[in-house]
């Protein structure tokens, strides 16, 4: 094996329904995932002993041990490695920013094999593309999604997931039905629309200012949050709407957290 570069991409739930609950406690979904074209990265390099460096805007409380998903993935790929990441996410974020860290040395160590031991959303994020993801996260499968452009916005709240998924007051939801051709994106978008996340009102109740972080999107057709929270995405037609609402949010709000991003539909992002 040689050093490598590799990126790991926001995870964002464009739809989560929870359709249900197994007995032994974990929650059944149906959510259609993408993944944006910003998130961490990380430089791997062989070595004799295993070593993490975190650095970047959000490296601090991020373990630099086998408390780390990136460090258990290389062990359990049987390799020992010297890895820095750069957290350019905000962890706790909803975004899968830690299992996005995960997938991308598995994908380094050519071990997809042991994702699932790792968190149910490693898994989707070994592929970085448009997937819809059911049961427990085990259940992946491919979907076309047009050319979209999003706004993420996080106000700088660490909502733990356990924390969310205990405050639902209801755990048996409609999932998707069967998903449609979307030609356009204005047809994606009037269909997205009319989905959920069955988490929002819930993460809404434990941390209030999720529904001002929306009340902030509200120019775009659609805004929702990702996940388990606290990051809310806005949809918009192009990349200068998705531009022109980062500047007013920022302004407004000069301590959260706001990116503009495109859908990844492709390859990954060069390295550099």
């Amino acid at each position: 094996m040689t050093a490598a570069e590799e990126f790991a991409p926001a995870k964002i739930n464009l739809t989560l329904h929870v359709t249900g609950q197994r007995a032994d406690g974990y929650h059944l979904l149906d959510s259609l995932v993408v993944f944006a074209d910003i998130g961490d990265r990380l430089w791997l390099i062989p070595a004799a002993q295993m070593a993490l460096d975190v650095g970047g805007r959000f490296a601090d409380g991020v373990p630099r041990d086998n408390r780390n998903l990136v460090w258990r993935a290389a062990e359990l790929s049987g390799q020992s490695l010297r890895i820095r990441l750069e957290k350019n996410l905000p962890h706790g974020a909803g975004i899968g920013g830690g299992s996005s860290d995960a997938a991308a040395v598995l994908r380094f160590c050519g071990a997809p094999e042991h994702a699932p031991s790792l968190g149910a959303d490693v898994p989707v994020c070994l592929s970085p593309l448009p997937q819809r993801m059911q049961g427990i996260g085990e259940e992946l499968a491919p979907v076309a999604v047009p050319p979209c452009h999003l706004l993420l916005v996080n106000p700088g709240v660490d909502l733990p997931t356990p924390e969310v998924f205990k405050a639902l007051e209801q755990r048996e939801h409609a999932g998707m039905g069967p998903l449609p051709r979307w030609p356009s994106a204005a047809e994606f978008t009037a269909w997205l629309a009319a989905q959920r996340n069955d988490l929002e009102s819930a993460a809404c109740r434990l941390a209030p200012v999720i529904g001002a972080v929306l009340a902030q999107l509200g120019d775009a057709p659609v805004a929702r949050m990702s996940g388990s929270g606290a990051t809310c995405f806005g949809l918009y037609e192009n990349a200068d709407l998705a531009r022109a609402a980062a500047r007013r949010i920022s302004a407004a709000k000069p301590g959260w957290w706001v990116q503009p991003a495109a859908i990844l539909s492709g390859a990954l992002p060069a390295a550099g």
